[in-house]
């Protein structure tokens, strides 16, 4: 009899130990299951984000999104930092690209893909080359969601005034260079256009890298190994540095800093003729602009062929410490954000493109870009990347601190200092990061 009491006693305690294991499946007040949605859009983007989940909570009677915009990339990565694992944490949160490994190792995580083939979702229509940054061993672990590239904006009306072709514009850095030349206007000693500009941010040294099919780290750029070595210190990163420093030099290219608004206000402002930044620029650079912008793609080093393109932007994640339930309805709504009618009102809505192929054939999308074939530029330029590890991109658990790092070399090139002796100690610096971050890793 005893034996028997202590057998039932221990079951017991296993099924409480078993409900206080299981995290509380989260409900508004009439029922619907919650799912909370941290994101870092604001502006434009964050409005369309707004009406995106408003439609999901019409469309269906079970399920209530809530979006709560947490600021910047690295301000909301933070707030993660301090609940993930735990049931205080959101449902889905959007992380930037670089914080993919970071957050593959983060221990507070649910791969998409464990949902994507319980629930039977085909994302066969989705884009190979957006599909290639986020799979790490073949498996998908995040969703892709806002998606971008690098291209280049120009001002077409400065170009028929400087002689150049504004149906033609540069493809390759001494092309740039020399256009650059015939677009600065120099007045009253002081220069009133520059020609050329680049914003101070390390994701336009990685797409200049990755255009030339060169690795920013070892191991086939971290995917297939610890990537612990800097290779970026060689030819194709001290052709960048040079093809900077040359143009800097020469007074042609224009140091707008770090922000992003300075140096889109300058070419909004006619002070700047050609410049490189994000397509999510393109409808708010069309839309300001009191002239003609063309769009064209990255350029790269003479005599060779342009490999294409790293995806920016960010991805959804699943997180772990929220019940089933709960991950099984923020699934469903990422299978409505990723449908092609979705995507399509998000892209012409913010200039990201969409990451299904379908959403091209939606009426909607077809009229935007009939309005603004700028657009085409980007999706184009992805469509004809090479996916391989140098356009995949790389993968590091402290890409945020080496962006900082090269963001510091490329503004001592503008003091003067020498190109090859930056990018060697910049490689240095961010090796041994890479090196602390991988043993707090083997620590944990």
């Amino acid at each position: 009899m005893k034996k028997l009491i202590f057998i039932l006693l221990s079951l017991v305690l296993i099924a409480a130990c078993s409900s206080d294991d299981e995290p509380e499946v989260q409900e508004t007040e009439d029922g619907k299951k919650l799912v909370t949605f941290w994101h870092a859009m604001g502006g434009g983007p964050g409005e369309a984000i707004d009406a995106m989940v408003e439609d999901f909570n019409n469309s269906q009677e079970d399920i209530h999104v809530e979006a709560v915009y947490q600021g910047s990339y690295e301000e909301l990565l933070n707030q993660l930092r301090a609940v993930g694992g735990t049931e205080e944490a959101p449902s889905l949160v959007q992380v930037y690209e670089v914080g993919t490994k970071y957050m593959s190792e983060s221990g507070f995580i649910e791969p998409v893909q464990k949902f994507i083939d319980e629930h039977d979702f085909d994302i066969s229509s989705f884009e190979e080359n957006i599909l290639g940054y986020y799979q790490l061993d073949g498996e998908l672990y995040s969703m892709p969601f806002n998606t971008s590239n690098a291209i280049m904006f120009y001002n077409k009306d400065m170009f028929r005034e400087a002689g150049l072709d504004p149906d033609n514009p540069p493809q390759t850095f001494s092309e740039v260079k020399e256009a650059a030349e015939a677009l600065t206007v120099e007045s009253n000693g002081g220069t009133e256009v520059h020609g050329f500009s680049i914003l101070i941010y390390g994701w336009f040294f990685e797409q200049l890298l990755a255009n030339q099919g060169a690795h920013y780290i070892s191991d086939d750029n971290g995917r297939s190994g610890p990537g612990d070595e800097v290779l970026f210190n060689d030819e194709a990163g001290l052709t960048i540095f040079e093809w900077l420093k040359e143009m800097h030099d020469a007074g042609t290219l224009g140091n707008y800093g770090r922000n992003w608004d300075d140096i889109r206000s300058a070419f909004a402002a006619e002070k700047l003729a050609m410049y490189l930044d994000s397509t999510a620029a393109t409808r708010g650079n069309v839309e300001s602009a009191d002239f003609e912008v063309g769009t064209a793609y990255l350029p790269v080093p003479d005599g060779m062929e342009p490999q294409g393109v790293i995806v920016g932007g960010g991805s959804l994640w699943m997180t772990n410490g929220i019940a089933k339930a709960n991950q099984d309805a923020a699934f469903e709504f990422i299978k409505f954000a990723t449908s092609a009618e979705q995507q399509a009102k998000w892209a012409g809505a913010t200039g990201y493109f969409p990451i299904t192929s379908e959403a091209y054939d939606e009426a909607e999308l077809q009229d935007v870009y009939d309005e603004y074939p700028q657009f085409l530029t980007s999706v184009e330029q992805l469509q004809n990347t090479t996916l391989t590890p140098a356009t995949q991109g790389a993968l590091m658990g402290v890409f945020p601190e080496a962006r900082s790092i090269v963001e510091n070399s490329i503004e001592a090139l503008y003091q003067g200092e020498d190109p090859q002796e930056l990018l060697d100690q910049a490689a240095a610096d961010i090796e041994e990061a890479i090196q602390k971050y991988n043993r707090l890793q083997d620590e944990d």
